[in-house]
């Protein structure tokens, strides 16, 4: 993934996490569907609190603009498809960095993940992604790609920003070990984070390597033709987020075990969130 990186130990985080922000407001009551919100009625949603512009209803906070994002609040209940049962039967030997709550507060960057379409829709987004995530970091085991002998090669010394943490500085880490230093530049621009500058922020904030995940898989083709958002809401299948992470490495005869072994993961996924897997699960 982004580089045929391959974990191959497990890593606890390098450094604690960053330090915490302001205490956040409470949430809100959680987002229902079926209520019809006036103007100025609020919700939360994905742990955000979030105000309705005008009367609205089966419209999900950060999915249109119809709700205003008020920011993070504490204290609610999650709404994500996938609860945090769910989540612990899915990893259940993941490494202690990687928490649920790092994933839900990872969510507000890119809201409409796991947010369009029918609830079936949006099960199979977040199943597909934690898919990936599983098979990338074994199980969530890895934080981070422990053979140094690699980390020289995830310098492409050609950008004009160049590597400045160092050649070795962009190895693979979090969720889908997310490498280069042109996928730190861009992401961390995305984010609003240094990434480029500070790399190592992906090792320790839980949050932060979720959310360099949700950028790759919302906004990056990769070698694929879609990004794998759009395969999932657009119908495309589970086999199209394969193409975006491996293009022809996988797909297309490149490695049929690795698209078996994905799909077979996915499958077990979606069991356990309890919805169908759909077709065109193979690339």
């Amino acid at each position: 993934m982004l580089g045929s990186v391959v974990a191959t130990a497990a890593f606890l985080p390098s450094a604690s996490a960053s330090v915490a922000a302001d205490p956040a407001p409470k949430c809100a009551p959680v987002w229902s569907s079926p209520t019809a919100y006036t103007q100025g009625g609020t919700a939360a949603h994905h742990g955000r609190n979030w105000t309705a512009k005008w009367w609205t209803q089966n419209e999900n906070p950060g999915a249109t603009t119809v709700w205003a994002d008020q920011g993070a609040c504490t204290g609610g209940v999650s709404d994500f498809v996938i609860g945090e049962a769910q989540f612990d039967e899915i990893f259940p030997d993941r490494n202690p960095f990687y928490t649920y709550q790092g994933l839900i507060d990872a969510l507000h960057a890119y809201p409409r993940f796991a947010n369009i379409g029918t609830p079936t829709t949006r099960a199979q987004e977040a199943a597909a992604f934690l898919t990936h995530a599983d098979f990338e970091s074994v199980g969530l085991q890895y934080v981070k790609e422990i053979n140094e002998a690699n980390y020289w090669r995830k310098c492409d010394y050609s950008q004009p920003y160049g590597c400045p943490a160092g050649q070795k500085a962009y190895y693979g880490r979090g969720p889908i070990m997310f490498s280069w230093n042109f996928n730190y530049k861009a992401a961390g621009d995305a984010l609003g984070l240094d990434l480029l500058n500070n790399p190592w922020l992906v090792e320790q904030d839980p949050s932060i390597a979720w959310q360099t995940a949700l950028w790759y898989w919302n906004t990056q083709n990769g070698p694929g033709t879609m990004t794998s958002h759009e395969a999932m809401v657009g119908g495309a299948g589970f086999g199209e987020t394969i193409r975006s992470l491996n293009g022809s490495l996988e797909c297309d005869g490149g490695n049929p075990a690795s698209v078996a072994a994905r799909v077979a993961k996915y499958e077990r996924i979606t069991g356990i969130g309890g919805t169908a897997p759909g077709s065109r699960l193979g690339c």
